[in-house]
């Protein structure tokens, strides 16, 4: 950085002494921002509705990738950064010191000003790219204290010279382009905490457009905004000053003070102290105690209004996660109907009965085995009890049969439906998000086997209890009833009527010309017994689909938490 000693500053608009005036727009806090930091109470309110908004934006996830969530996330965490490096340590200690970053692009002079307006060497300054490596943050003893739970702090090498006015710190940022990403991040968010921003450029550079970019986010949340021009060469001067004042205009900043530094060549060190001096004094200015606040106030006030747009945009990210999870769960739905149908179909078909099922039925009908002649010629229940407990016991291997079967009938079901379920969530005609519902489902772990086995279980065990209820009946044949339970046994007849659930049409026919109608009703009702457990399987799937929709920011209600912290904070500012 170069200068002639004695240059005054040009700004825009400037008053004839050169020195920012206290009523420049580009000061200018509103009342309420004032007010805010004069009552404690309203300051402790709204710390407090700032950290709720703080943890509820942090908490905020979204699990769906679908258009537009890579920007949510990034908004996300800029949001976060904005809370934690200014507005709540901001609110935390308003008393704290204004925190001036001293910002621009590579070789715009930033080390150079820093070290002269301290008057000794702090920061590194020279050719060597990127010169800031590790940013420096220069302030005044007596400061120390009010600085010392600042989170910019962790960031920064703090350095205390007392040259500098009590009130303000000064901050030399990395370079906003520089060649290394981790500058180029630790910059941005530096200029997140800063409550002034003193942007430095040249006459060679102050077109680029990424600090205009910059500048512009800085208008949205009205941060208050200082700009030095450097290296300016004398017969250019009128043109590129006006040339920024334009440009200051056209980006908002046109109450922005404009500070510039001529070129007068190669040189190494500080400036000599009087080219900086016009900035200097407008910093000692600043620094005074209600011009610190008023800053402090307007840097505060636009951030917490920029907070209202930022927040609501999140919020409806959130609200597009939701809605893409309710469509998500609408294909799952309607896809879940063909296998169930299907699962009902394959047991009316008497899928379960295939295979050992009917080869032990046919051992139990052959001849003169325990089921070979159940009624004689006269329509008797033939046998006794004993006859009933050999019968119910040769039954046992049967009824192990009829749970293997179901088993493996159940296991397939669920597996068809899985299959299907994750068929719809493929291929172009997928809804949005479907891509990280399958990459969220539980892998297969044995559940699914265990689930089947568990309702082949339970629906053998209700065949004994189906049995139960209808020798108890109080309707029709009572003696009959007696007869088939004496003759028969209570397992032998829940293995008969088991079987014919399952499709073993013999056994039907058995079970009709013992019971009568209420041997058929009996069929019936184990069989639609089955036909639920098999549908149900289904349903065990399309449950591991909505446990990988089961998450907190998926909830119908999950952007109300945001626009409730929204609502509060609209209501303290």
């Amino acid at each position: 950085m170069s200068a002639q000693p004695g240059t005054e500053p040009a700004r825009a608009p400037a008053p004839a002494s050169g020195r920012v005036a206290p009523s420049s727009p580009g000061w200018a806090a509103s009342p309420a921002a004032v007010e805010m930091l004069a009552r404690p109470l309203a300051q402790t309110s709204l710390l407090d509705a700032v950290r709720d908004l703080r943890r509820d934006v942090d908490a905020t996830t979204f699990p769906l990738e679908i258009p537009g969530v890579d920007a949510a996330r990034g908004s996300r965490a800029r949001l976060v950064d904005q809370l934690d490096e200014h507005l709540v340590p901001r609110l935390t200690e308003l008393s704290a010191p204004a925190v001036v970053v001293v910002a621009g692009s590579t070789g715009a002079g930033k080390s150079t000003l820093v070290n002269s307006l301290v008057g000794q060497e702090v920061t590194a300054a020279g050719v060597l790219r990127p010169t800031t490596r590790q940013p420096v943050l220069v302030h005044h003893p007596l400061d120390t204290d009010l600085l010392s739970h600042h989170p910019v702090l962790a960031e920064v090498e703090a350095v205390a010279v007392d040259t500098v006015p009590r009130g303000i710190a000064i901050l030399d940022a990395p370079d906003l382009d520089s060649v290394l990403d981790s500058n180029r991040d630790t910059a941005h968010r530096l200029l997140e905490a800063a409550d002034l921003w003193l942007f430095v450029t040249t006459a060679a550079r102050y077109g680029d457009a990424l600090p205009w970019q910059v500048l512009e986010a800085a208008v949205e949340r009205s941060t208050s905004v200082a700009m030095v021009l450097n290296r300016v060469p004398a017969a250019s001067l009128p043109t590129v000053r006006g040339d920024l004042l334009d440009r200051l205009r056209v980006h908002g900043l046109a109450g922005s003070p404009l500070f510039v530094i001529p070129d007068v060549g190669p040189h190494a060190g500080p400036l000599v102290p009087s080219t900086v001096a016009p900035v200097l004094r407008w910093l000692t200015m600043l620094a005074g105690p209600d011009r610190a606040r008023t800053v402090v106030a307007r840097t505060l006030r636009g951030a917490l209004d920029a907070l209202r747009p930022w927040v609501d945009e999140l919020a409806e990210a959130v609200q597009d996660q939701v809605d893409a999870a309710a469509r998500i769960a609408e294909v799952l739905d309607a896809a879940t109907v063909e296998p169930s149908d299907a699962a009902a179909d394959t047991v009316g078909a008497g899928a379960v009965a295939d295979g050992a099922v009917r080869a032990r039925w046919a051992e139990l009908r052959a001849a003169r085995a325990p089921f070979a002649r159940l009624v004689g010629r006269s329509g008797r229940v033939r046998g006794s009890a004993r006859a009933g407990r050999a019968r119910s016991a040769a039954a046992a291997p049967m009824l192990a049969d009829l749970t293997e079967s179901a088993t493996a009938v159940l296991t397939a079901i669920g597996q068809r439906g899985e299959e299907t379920l994750r068929h719809a969530l493929t291929g172009p005609a997928a809804p949005a998000g479907a891509a990280s519902v399958l990459a969220r489902w539980p892998a297969p772990d044995g559940t699914r086997a265990a689930a089947a086995e568990r309702a082949a279980r339970a629906w053998v065990g209700e065949g004994a209890r189906a049995v139960r209820s209808t020798l108890a009946a109080g309707t029709g044949d009572a003696r009959r009833r007696e007869q088939v339970a004496r003759a028969v046994g209570e397992d032998g007849l829940a293995a008969l009527a088991l079987a014919a659930a399952a499709g073993v049409d013999d056994a039907a026919e058995v079970a009709r010309t013992l019971l009568g109608e209420a041997g058929d009703t009996l069929v019936v009702t184990l069989r639609d017994d089955l036909v639920r457990r098999a549908r149900a399987q289904v349903d065990v799937e399309r449950a591991a689909a909505d446990a990988a929709l089961d998450d907190q920011d998926l909830a119908a209600d999950a952007s109300s938490r945001l626009r409730l912290r929204l609502a509060v904070l609209k209501g303290l500012t």
